[in-house]
């Protein structure tokens, strides 16, 4: 297998958010492409406030203010990393998409597509979450697909994850070649 290497002779520095609703699998690949590409991974859900983590585990949807101050952290914490690195975070909105954009312009995007009703039964089935099962409909109700969107790979949430994290592989590497994103 032909090691992918982001060195700054080389390569821009990447970023990569892995994004999708609740139970897709976004910490799954975000782990496996953190180890592929030698770089560090940030879990969004650890960075949530604990308010946050009550609402949903009590079942109240976030509102965008809610979010506000958990993805400003996120953006900054992937500031922070000058070589690169994997985030897992929903990244719902464009807008929220946007305001991590914002802070790192190269940053690009894995969209773990699921059915809706495939994604409640992976969350009912998460007896370790905070994530109240009953909030995968808000999901689905607030997602803005980001398919369309410059610097979005979508990745079917069912395929075999070998098979994803070698298409995302796959990807990153002609966007490597293409050059910074527009």
């Amino acid at each position: 297998m032909t090691e992918l290497y982001f060195s700054s002779s080389q390569n821009p520095p990447r970023w990569l958010v892995v994004m999708g609703v609740s139970g897709c699998g976004k910490s799954s690949l975000g782990a496996a492409l953190a180890r592929e590409l030698g770089l560090p991974l940030i879990e969004g859900d650890d960075f949530h406030p604990p308010e946050n983590v009550s609402k949903m585990r009590a079942g109240i949807a976030l509102t965008d203010a809610d979010r506000a101050g958990w993805l400003d952290t996120l953006a900054s914490t992937l500031a922070a990393h000058p070589q690169g690195a994997v985030l897992t975070c929903s990244a719902l909105k464009r807008g929220y998409r946007e305001r991590l954009r914002a802070a790192v312009p190269e940053l690009r995007f894995v969209f773990m597509e699921l059915s809706r009703e495939e994604a409640e039964r992976r969350v009912a089935g998460r007896g370790d979450h905070f994530f109240s099962a009953s909030l995968v409909a808000d999901q689905f109700a607030t997602l803005e697909s980001p398919v369309g969107e410059a610097g979005v790979l979508a990745v079917d949430a069912t395929a075999p994850p070998a098979e994803q994290v070698s298409r995302a592989r796959a990807w990153l590497e002609q966007e490597a070649a293409a050059g910074p994103a527009p």
